[in-house]
């Protein structure tokens, strides 16, 4: 990539993601398009991360203070700044993740809502008055803010996983210490530049870029002024933080990985079925946890599904996302690929059958053929294993009771998709699936307004909505005596 205009967003972008110039300590980033090196960030440790421990501290108690409403006020100033630099962080986002710029844009624009919400949820964290055991006495219920935070965030939405965490935060009352993932830094850097640009306090987000994340890790997980961890991204790394924060007994917010099914009953309106099939399998080529990875689909229908899917994704267009009419983009780097590709030839090698894709994509590293998969059986590694690709698995069913097992024969319980028009069957199946959230005849769960999180071991907590507002709080409650009456 050519440098940006000096005095552009993008290069105030790079240059706060560098402050101690080139001689600073440093790793580089690259775009998993092309392979070429964008910029250098700053290479952060454990020193950098209590200094802004203790900056986050100090903004915390100054913020806390403020009125719900002047707190709201400054998040809608972020909110607006966001979507006035919309087209900017789209184009950023795509170069650091590889997505298409399509889908770019729409991630900045999702992950403005969580600010918008919040602003507006922050000035409802109504307490209660509790009717009182015994005369002359009163019970108060306060919500007051957890302190300061600790976000650790993913690569695949390094827009919109930092603003469901971090604006609940803020319009708690709380402040937040940052660590965005090391393949997709710059996204974190925007936001911050843009929420000093709307005024936010000094020290209440706090970013810390850096390639030795165990290292920063253990000090977020260790320090006693950090009150709560969030964290997105895999159970094992979920499995070790929510560890090293036992000691210290930290609120935890986990969202974790995911193995999602996606199950077509024989009277599912399938053309609507492969377009959600479309949409939860092959945005952000299939890098998503709650992207489907197993199709569970009635053997009835099975055929008519699989060729109208496979007719869709013939026409997918594989490519860099920054070029007009790109519909898949690159895995984010060659480890990515590496797994994916390893999950794909140990299933065709123990029987599978690859309609269409099922390899190496020809336009180059990283990118992986848009897949469909039969014949695969549920005890092949590909159909326990979150995929994190463009490949969807295609198996055959007879009656309910069959796929709701399988369907919840797995560790995960992220998100479920189902498409049905049988009204009972819709309550029974959102009832027995076990999931945070489930999805009839839609390919998508997100929402500000919606709960956002997994059960089993999918995570701790929900992010978005009323919920997570909570998720940042403490509840503390007030008895007062003397009173009389």
């Amino acid at each position: 990539m050519s440098a940006p205009v000096a005095g552009s967003f993008l290069a105030r972008v790079f240059d706060a993601a560098l402050p101690g110039g080139v001689n600073a300590s440093s790793f580089p980033v690259f775009n998993p398009a092309t392979g070429v090196k964008i910029t250098q960030v700053a290479d952060m440790g454990p020193a950098e991360t209590e200094g802004a421990i203790a900056k986050a501290y100090e903004a915390q108690k100054l913020w806390a203070k403020e009125t719900a409403k002047a707190r709201a006020k400054l998040l809608m100033a972020w909110y607006d700044l966001i979507l006035e630099h919309q087209e900017d962080l789209a184009q950023l986002l795509t170069l650091e993740m590889g997505k298409p710029l399509v889908e770019a844009r729409g991630e900045i624009g999702f992950g403005a809502t969580f600010i918008e919400w919040f602003a507006e949820e922050g000035k409802r964290l109504y307490g209660d008055i509790i009717p009182t055991n015994m005369p002359g006495r009163r019970l108060m219920v306060l919500k007051q803010p957890i302190g300061v935070v600790a976000a650790i965030t993913p690569w695949n939405f390094p827009n919109a996983m930092i603003t469901r965490k971090i604006a609940p935060a803020l319009a708690a009352g709380c402040s937040c210490v940052l660590k965005p993932a090391e393949d997709t830094p710059l996204s974190a850097v925007a936001l911050a530049i843009l929420a000093d640009d709307a005024g936010l306090p000094d020290g209440l987000i706090n970013i810390i870029t850096a390639q030795n994340a165990p290292a920063v890790a253990k000090v977020l997980t260790e320090h006693p002024d950090i009150r709560k961890l969030s964290f997105t991204g895999s159970t094992r790394v979920g499995k070790l933080l929510m560890k090293g924060c036992a000691d210290s007994v930290k609120k935890v917010s986990l969202e974790l990985g995911g193995n999602a099914p996606f199950i077509v009953f024989e009277d599912a309106d399938i053309d609507a079925a492969v377009q959600g099939a479309l949409l939860s399998k092959y945005r952000n080529a299939g890098q998503t946890c709650v992207s489907s990875n197993r199709f569970y689909i009635h053997e009835n229908v099975f055929s008519a599904f699989a060729e109208k899917l496979t007719a869709a994704v013939d026409v997918m267009t594989v490519g860099d996302g920054m070029v007009d009419g790109t519909t898949v983009g690159p895995l984010i780097n060659n480890a990515a690929l590496t797994k994916v590709l390893g999950l794909v030839k140990g299933a065709l090698d123990a029987g599978a059958k690859a309609v269409t894709g099922g390899g190496v994509h020809p336009h180059g590293e990283n990118y992986f053929e848009p897949t469909i998969l039969v014949d695969a059986k549920n005890d092949m590694e590909i159909a326990q294993a979150e995929i994190f690709g463009p490949v969807a698995v295609l198996y055959s069913f007879k009656t309910e009771e069959e796929v709701t097992l399988s369907a919840n024969d797995t560790p995960y319980g992220l998100a479920a998709y189902c498409y049905t028009r049988d009204m009972a069957r819709c309550w029974r199946m959102s009832e027995a699936l076990e999931y945070g959230m489930v999805a009839i005849n839609e390919g998508t769960v997100a929402s500000e307004a919606a709960p956002f999180g997994g059960v089993k071991q999918s995570g701790i907590g929900r992010e978005g909505s009323k919920y997570g507002l909570d998720d940042f709080t403490e509840i503390k409650c007030v008895s007062m005596a003397g009173i009389g009456g």
